[in-house]
């Protein structure tokens, strides 16, 4: 908002309004209000008519404390104290129509307090805050704050576009070439939000510094960690969490077994568990045994061997038709690993260095028949595969075989909204979990990867990004310790 010099900068206007979904019901009794949101009711069982009015017109949209009569200051003050985690605090000027920007709470335990910010302060956008569109507009968020900034004109967006490095609030105003009590009462709710973070000078250096960054709680937390865990978790943020099932009616839900891609077929061995498991540890042997190897035997696995640790952990051991809201029927399945309502969404991809019986190459798992597809010998993928898998691992030996779990994620999302992904990432972990146990039990040597390269896994399995995406890594092969093991199960070439 441009101020010509000598022009009279137009009135700051403060205001308050309920959340969208907040509604205002009256009781048994004409004094006993129940205030609704989606976090539950909040009983004012003494109500007086002011405060009832004032409810009925917070809930109706944004209104300033100008139109609040002067009797009713004071029922103001006890309405906005016992609503205060569901009050919605914009900002306007009188001469135009509507907000400037708006604090959302997202939480019901915000509040919110101003403070009074001076022409001197250093003031700098929070690292840990993020803008991004949603409904039409411009948002500002941060797993710091309990609020959610819409910034409904675009000077809002200017002056948050403009604190990416420390800043004074004059500086900041003549920069923007606009009121500097306007700017100033912008910065002052961006604060009061926890999006702008004020700051001090080094006496010695002269340099700015913010609490932010030697918070010991805090430094030790990316930008996307932060907000990734807060997302995906209730708590800081007001979208919808778990089996909500919003996609019913929008696309069909993907199928519990992806197709088997075209290649060679490859079926595996199939244990007699009684047998194969007769000679295991117990669980809490297995448990204690557990250990991550990091140098393998430079003899193969056997075809065999790869047969009975997946069907041990993975395989598909029935399937099940169940209904979501709406009639409209989908498949589950049953397999040794828990997954959550058993949407099973992890797929698994095998690279095979050396095992007896198998070629090399990059296969993938189809659970339900117990099978390997042989989907690529693309000696660039399988090096480029193995060879980081032995970095992780910090070995020069490849390890024989390398399972790749990727995600179908519309699995988890067609069922559960805001915690998909970390939904399949606990999936990946009682999996690798799975698969230490199994392999410790058949003596093998396992280890889990830290991290994998999500392009070169797209390129190697085909995958079609980012419906299917690589989201952990799990290396096998032969403790050093261990004889070779015979090739006893051989697979027909022919």
């Amino acid at each position: 908002m441009h101020i010509e010099p000598g022009e009279q900068p137009p009135a700051i206007i403060r205001l308050w309004s309920l959340r969208e979904e907040v509604t205002v019901e009256t009781g048994p009794a004409a004094d006993h209000l129940n205030v609704i949101s989606r976090w539950g009711e909040i009983e004012l069982a003494d109500a007086t008519a002011a405060e009832r009015d004032l409810l009925n017109r917070l809930s109706l949209g944004p209104m300033a404390i100008a139109n609040v009569a002067e009797g009713d200051q004071a029922a103001l003050g006890r309405v906005l104290d016992r609503v205060r985690g569901l009050l919605v605090h914009s900002l306007g000027t009188e001469d135009v129509v509507g907000e400037l920007l708006s604090a959302v709470p997202v939480s019901p335990q915000a509040t919110f307090t101003p403070p009074d910010v001076g022409r001197t302060d250093l003031v700098r956008l929070s690292r840990f805050a993020a803008m991004r569109t949603a409904s039409d507009a411009l948002v500002l968020e941060s797993p710091l704050a309990r609020y959610r900034v819409v910034l409904h004109r675009p000077l809002a967006a200017w002056v948050v576009g403009a604190l990416g490095s420390p800043i004074t609030v004059a500086d900041l105003a003549d920069t923007m070439h606009a009121d500097f009590a306007l700017i100033t009462a912008v910065v002052s709710y961006l604060v009061a939000a926890s999006m702008v973070a004020i700051g001090e000078r080094d006496e010695r250096s002269d340099a700015a510094w913010f609490a932010e960054d030697r918070d010991p709680g805090l430094t030790p937390w990316s930008h996307h960690d932060l907000l990734f865990h807060s997302r995906s978790r209730m708590g800081r943020q007001d979208d919808p969490l778990g089996a909500v099932y919003r996609y019913v009616g929008t696309f069909p839900p993907l199928p519990a077994v992806k197709p088997v891609p075209e290649g060679r077929r490859f079926p595996l061995h199939k244990p007699m568990l009684e047998e194969a498991s007769a000679g295991d540890p117990s669980l809490t042997g297995a448990i204690e045994r557990r250990d991550s190897v990091r140098e393998f035997a430079e003899q193969p696995l056997s075809a065999e061997q790869v047969g009975e640790l997946l069907y041990r952990t993975a395989r598909i051991r029935s399937l099940m038709e169940v209904t979501a809201p709406g009639g409209v029927p989908y498949m589950i399945s049953d397999r040794p690993y828990p997954s959550s309502d058993s949407l099973y969404e992890l797929e698994l991809y095998v690279t095979v260095d050396r095992c007896a019986g198998l070629p090399r190459g990059i296969y993938h798992y189809d659970p339900l028949d117990h099978a390997l597809t042989l989907t690529s010998t693309d000696e660039t993928d399988l090096a480029k595969l193995l060879d980081d898998a032995a970095v992780l691992i910090r070995t020069l030996r490849r390890p024989a075989a390398l399972i790749t779990m990727t995600a179908r994620i519309a699995r988890l999302s067609w069922v559960y909204d805001g915690i998909a992904y970390s939904t399949a990432l606990k999936h990946v972990g009682v999996l690798q979990q799975t698969l230490y146990l199994v392999a410790t039990a058949m003596g093998l040597g396992p280890c889990a990867l830290a991290i994998g390269d999500s392009d070169v896994a797209t390129r190697a399995f085909g995958l079609d990004w980012p419906a299917e995406v690589s989201i952990g890594e799990f290396a096998i092969g032969l403790r050093l310790d261990r004889t070779p093991a015979p090739a006893i199960y051989q697979v027909d070439e022919s």
